[in-house]
């Protein structure tokens, strides 16, 4: 069973194998950080096509006689101020990922930390109230590499208030960290609360329903072809 010590404190955690024995799963990780990523853009990008643009009513010149090119329109792409061809659309970038890989990349990315040694445990309630300075210390007495992710609670403000303005250190939510910030983060700091919420969300089996494939997915189709 792996270890993580806590810092300040001559003690180490026991990791819960379940969430942090998971082999190194590359392509899924790839996956994962590709999908988050992707969900986060805003896709708002447009441009004007030639039937959007305004003018273009009349033939700018005669077909013949003016020694210049043909010219049919000045919404024409090839014109300035003309609409755009093949320009970007709104869209979604989104694309799904199953449960079972969500956790397993998530897995992964937790044992990779624990495998390598780049992760502690910080003791949040030792901040009775917002102190940088001793967040630093911990972390300069840790001798992990930046950048640091920080993981706490809902509830450990003042732990969240210490670190965040470090600038080589990040400060998530254990509820909203991703696979992409874990893997991003050259050293994970996690508060005992946050621990037991990431070993929930990474151990935790798919639940499955009455004819559903592995993913959780309802069985209507088949239900349908019987």
């Amino acid at each position: 069973m792996a270890e993580a010590p806590m810092l300040g404190k001559s003690k180490k955690v026991k990791l819960d194998d379940a969430a942090f024995g998971e082999r190194f799963l590359g392509p899924l990780l790839h996956q994962s950080v590709r999908a988050e990523q992707a969900a986060r853009r805003r896709g708002t990008a447009a441009t004007k096509t030639r039937g959007m643009v305004s003018g273009g009513g009349a033939k700018p010149w005669r077909q013949k006689g003016t020694g210049r090119a043909r010219a049919g329109s000045n919404r024409s792409p090839v014109w300035t101020g003309g609409g755009v061809v093949f320009g970007p659309q709104p869209r979604s970038y989104t694309f799904k990922v199953n449960r079972k890989e969500q956790r397993a990349a998530l897995r992964s990315a937790l044992s990779l930390h624990a495998g390598r040694g780049s992760l502690a445990i910080l003791d949040a309630a030792a901040f009775s109230a917002p102190k940088t300075r001793e967040a630093l210390d911990l972390l300069e007495d840790w001798g992990q590499d930046g950048p640091t992710l920080v993981v706490l609670g809902a509830e450990e403000s003042n732990a969240a208030l210490s670190f965040r303005n470090l600038s080589r250190a990040a400060v998530q939510s254990a509820a909203d960290v991703g696979v992409t910030e874990i893997v991003g983060a050259a050293s994970l700091l996690v508060s005992e609360a946050a621990l037991a919420q990431l070993t929930e969300r990474a151990a935790k089996a798919v639940e499955r329903t009455p004819g559903s494939g592995g993913d959780g997915a309802t069985g209507a189709n088949e239900e349908a072809a019987a």
